[in-house]
């Protein structure tokens, strides 16, 4: 999830746990305790686009690292506190849920997290929310805001910690619930279009969980479409992607393309463009393909190019949204729509 939500349910739990014993340092601690895994974003600074794309959501989201940031910020805290008599397992499942919350909901991002590494580099992605989600993070920036606001003695201060909670929790449900429906449509439809895949994929068009964008491995290539929950019908209007793959052999075993292979986890594609080949990775969806199928992926990086590669990840995520766009995409959501 991105880092405001994370402070907000961070500084809820830290509420829940120590706020009658310690007042608002609760919400300081617990913002920054579950922020801590995202101390990755540094190596951004040094590292290649390649190496940068496998270093985030990598170690620092491990159990192993974890474990280390649990042990140390109980140290820590609890020797800033000691006159205040506060158990060293109080402060250990305190900190232990604060990691452990961000660790969990980073899993149900495209983007994937190593929680094995430096054993495993497997990527562990459930593809059930979308990275920024207001439906998602709102009831924890609300009690967030209201803990902010609330006398540190108010009666009330635990309730909204609570219930911010609460609704995030019924809201991801809601996710999981939209997750299986459409996982079981899309496997009927494919089906019923005589796509016989090798694999599939979907996961949540921008801002919602509603819409999802699928895609389906077939030996040459992909098909790709967008499904909502609430359409009618048993079809997926899906477009044919060639992978290509046989564009990268002049290119060898060179590093950065060893890794993005392994980043894409499989689900990727290669083109011309002006700037020489380019490397789609299909996990982020494309640019407005909800509207237009032939749209070009959100990630896409020139492999003969190299020093064209900034914000890889979400290039181009909001090309082109303008106030007729943002209609079309919202009557999309809500099922299918005639162009």
């Amino acid at each position: 999830m991105d880092s405001l939500t994370h402070i907000a349910i961070g500084a809820c739990i830290g509420e829940l746990f120590l706020g009658k014993k310690i007042g608002k340092k609760a919400m300081l601690y617990g913002a920054i305790a579950s922020s801590i895994p995202d101390i990755d974003f540094v190596t951004a600074f040094w590292l290649t686009t390649p190496d940068d794309l496998m270093a985030h959501r990598g170690f620092t989201h491990s159990f192993l690292f974890a474990a280390m940031v649990i042990a140390g910020l109980t140290f820590l805290f609890r020797h800033r506190h000691r006159v205040d008599k506060i158990p060293v397992k109080t402060w250990l499942l305190f900190v232990g849920t604060e990691i452990g919350s961000h660790l969990f909901l980073d899993a149900f991002n495209a983007y994937g997290i190593g929680w094995l590494e430096p054993f495993s580099h497997y990527r562990f992605s459930f593809n059930s929310l979308f990275i920024v989600d207001p439906f998602f993070s709102i009831w924890a920036g609300i009690a967030a805001g209201m803990l902010l606001i609330l006398h540190r003695h108010h009666r009330r201060r635990k309730r909204w910690a609570g219930w911010g909670l609460v609704f995030c929790s019924l809201y991801f449900g809601y996710s999981l619930v939209n997750k299986f429906t459409t996982d079981t449509g899309v496997r009927y439809a494919l089906l019923k279009q005589h796509v016989h895949y090798l694999g599939y994929f979907t996961t949540p068009a921008p801002f919602n969980s509603c819409l999802w964008f699928v895609v389906a491995e077939v030996d040459s290539g992909y098909y790709a479409g967008y499904r909502s929950v609430f359409d009618t019908g048993d079809s997926i209007n899906l477009r044919f992607f060639p992978r290509n793959e046989e564009l990268l052999k002049p290119l060898g075993s060179q590093k950065d393309l060893a890794q993005l292979l392994r980043f894409s986890q499989g689900y990727y594609t290669v083109e011309h463009s002006g700037r020489g080949l380019v490397f789609n990775v299909l996990r982020f969806g494309q640019i407005q393909g909800w509207q237009y199928s032939n749209a070009p992926f959100v990630f896409h990086y020139y492999l003969q190019d190299p020093d064209a590669n900034g914000l890889v990840v979400q290039r181009g995520r909001f090309a082109g949204w303008n106030r007729q766009a943002i209609k079309f995409y919202l009557r999309r959501i809500f099922g299918n729509v005639d162009r």
